[in-house]
């Protein structure tokens, strides 16, 4: 149990730190670099790069973190992680939230754009980008730091289900039982009382 607790989170860690990590470049490299490019670069940039992310690479840690997520915090309810889960539960908290981010405005937002057509073709590439830019860059900072946040969350209770180890019986193998009818212990210095002829001299 334990061994597939880690993998999970193993898993579920790295998704999560993908998608934090793609957005993120969005953020602060890629759409600051075409705010300074033409009307029609900008739209024909982000019309390409919508088309080419449906792509197996970005889905299957985009929707499979999740599920990896959820079975981590069930497998943490059940088995020997617990002081985890509540950083678990933050973690799936934030990723639904930033899902719903992706689907209920820049997805939306993508489609906009692909239906204003060919940017050769568009009259005004003005509208269209100022439709598009602003809202798309605003929100994609939201569910970046939202990723993040979540990877944080998933890091640290990755690192909390390394130290937290299963506790030991009580006793445990420190201290065995001695031979019945010897009064030796282990870790005592007592030795056993003389024989009774000793005793009667």
């Amino acid at each position: 149990m334990r061994h597939l607790q880690t993998a999970t989170l193993l898993a579920a860690t790295l998704s999560t730190g993908l998608m934090a990590g793609l957005f993120a470049a969005f953020a602060y490299a890629v759409m600051p670099g075409l705010a300074r490019s033409s009307d029609h670069t900008l739209v024909d940039a982000m019309q390409g790069i919508n088309k080419a992310i449906l792509n197996p690479v970005f889905m299957l840690p985009f929707m499979g973190a999740i599920p990896l997520v959820g079975l981590a915090v069930v497998l943490a309810w059940r088995g020997h992680s617990r002081p985890a889960l509540p950083w678990l539960i933050a973690a799936l908290v934030l990723y639904v939230v930033a899902l719903a981010v992706t689907s209920g405005v820049n997805v939306p937002l993508n489609d906009q754009l692909a239906q204003a057509g060919d940017p050769d073709r568009i009259n005004e590439l003005g509208v269209v980008r100022a439709q598009f830019e602003a809202k798309w860059v605003t929100w994609n900072v939201v569910r970046a730091l939202l990723h993040t946040a979540a990877f944080a969350c998933l890091t640290w209770a990755l690192i909390v289900h390394g130290t937290h180890q299963p506790q030991d019986r009580p006793g445990g193998d420190a201290v065995r039982q001695a031979p019945a009818g010897t009064a030796y212990q282990a870790g005592s210095s007592l030795t056993a009382p003389p024989p009774r002829e000793a005793q009667r001299h």
